[in-house]
């Protein structure tokens, strides 16, 4: 058991947790000021003003974390970093004026990312996949999802899952990886349709995939010229009779009606919701199922940010993610995109650190974390500043220290 003490901030969101993340504001972060934690590896035991620190703790091994800050353990659920190739190329061609089609017609898109991992060993892959969740922790981000999906044959899809749970196995417990296998992440071309493709590819191997217990949640692309609403049903009934939740990249770029659907399928998240109208928005607030922003993603892409205000005003569970990926979004910055989109999307600082901490944990289906309350998980932060003010002021300089 260990015993911190003399937090010149500890950010315990006791409220928002009470809340459950919904109608947040900015007293919900709850703080104490010059705080202290009594916790073990499985759980927090206690948390408080460091002045009253019970006396059954005062014999244990202490450190005064004077001037450092204590937060809950910042949580990217949404990231696609298993990826070889380089397509740097594509945001020139952006900025150049080019649109997706142009840069598919080049030789770009998720098809490009698609020919460099077939073409990269599994050892390669995987090296580099360790350097990226490396660079993700160094900034205080202790839980990270990782998707499949750049691959989109049987076997490689396969290898790609396989690759995820070694990183698991690797990081854990320091970094906790949550494996979501999104072969249906496009289209391949020798396919007539998404339907044609589930039946042969996706279905198929997640069904090899369930005995194992590696695969945590199951993640579709729903959109025009990738899968329709009546594919993403077939996918989640399959998902559903192998007991593994799911989730779905949900009216990014038209209103497909994904929220809609998500919530009709107690999903874990819908994630993008850059189109979601106002049926979609209830249908969320009236669910478990997490709304999942990702400001990066239009930034990169130079799109208007999804309607956040909507969101939380009708009392939907929002979480902000990285989106994390070699296309639409090379930021692995998910504080820094937090803290640059956090004004723009109308997020008080109550909604920003739920938002990367409790509902992006409870996105992943993780309910025994995202808040520094005795009972839960010790999945925290430690910051070298004297108050969380200066985390999301700051931007892009890293104060974080230790988890």
């Amino acid at each position: 058991m260990k015993c911190l003490t003399n937090f010149s901030e500890i950010v315990t969101l006791e409220k928002s947790f009470r809340k459950d993340g919904r109608n947040i504001i900015p007293e919900d972060l709850s703080i104490i000021k010059n705080g202290a934690i009594v916790f073990d590896d499985n759980q927090i035991h206690w948390v408080g003003l460091t002045e009253s620190l019970p006396n059954e703790y005062r014999s244990l091994p202490t450190e005064s974390m004077e001037g450092h800050i204590l937060t809950p353990e910042i949580v990217d659920s949404h990231t696609h970093l298993v990826f070889g190739g380089d397509r740097s190329f594509e945001y020139t061609m952006r900025l150049n004026g080019a649109d997706y089609q142009d840069i598919a017609d080049k030789g770009g898109g998720i098809l490009a990312t698609m020919s460099a991992n077939l073409s990269e060993s599994s050892e390669s892959l995987f090296n580099k996949a360790c350097e990226r969740i490396e660079r993700i922790s160094s900034f205080g981000i202790g839980t990270i999802e990782i998707k499949s999906g750049y691959a989109l044959t049987y076997e490689k899809e396969k290898e790609l899952s396989f690759i995820i749970d070694r990183l698991k196995k690797k990081f854990s417990p320091r970094i906790q990886i949550h494996n979501t296998f999104m072969a249906a992440h496009a289209i391949p071309k020798e396919y007539n349709s998404g339907k044609e493709y589930l039946e042969n590819v996706v279905i198929p191997l997640l069904e090899e995939l369930a005995p194992s217990k590696i695969i945590d949640s199951v993640d579709i692309f729903q959109e025009v010229g990738y899968f329709t609403s009546n594919e993403t049903e077939i996918l989640f009934a399959k998902a559903s009779s192998l007991k593994i939740p799911v989730r779905i990249h949900a009216d990014e770029f038209n209103d497909n009606k994904g929220a809609v659907l998500a919530a009709k399928h107690n999903a874990l998240s819908a994630d993008h919701l850059l189109c979601t109208t106002k049926d979609g928005i209830e249908a969320l607030a009236n669910s478990n199922t997490v709304a999942t922003i990702l400001p990066g993603t239009a930034f990169f892409l130079g799109k208007p940010l999804a309607n956040a205000k909507g969101f939380l005003d009708a009392g939907c569970k929002v979480s902000l993610a990285s989106d994390y990926n070699p296309g639409s979004c090379h930021c692995d910055n998910l504080v820094l995109i937090a803290s640059l989109a956090a004004k723009n999307l109308g997020f008080n600082i109550g909604q920003l650190w739920t938002a990367i901490t409790l509902n992006s944990s409870h996105a992943l289906g993780l309910k025994n974390q995202g808040a520094i309350l005795k009972g839960l998980s010790p999945r925290f932060s430690i910051f070298n500043c004297k108050s969380v003010d200066e985390i999301t002021y700051s931007w892009g300089k890293n104060f974080f220290i230790h988890s």
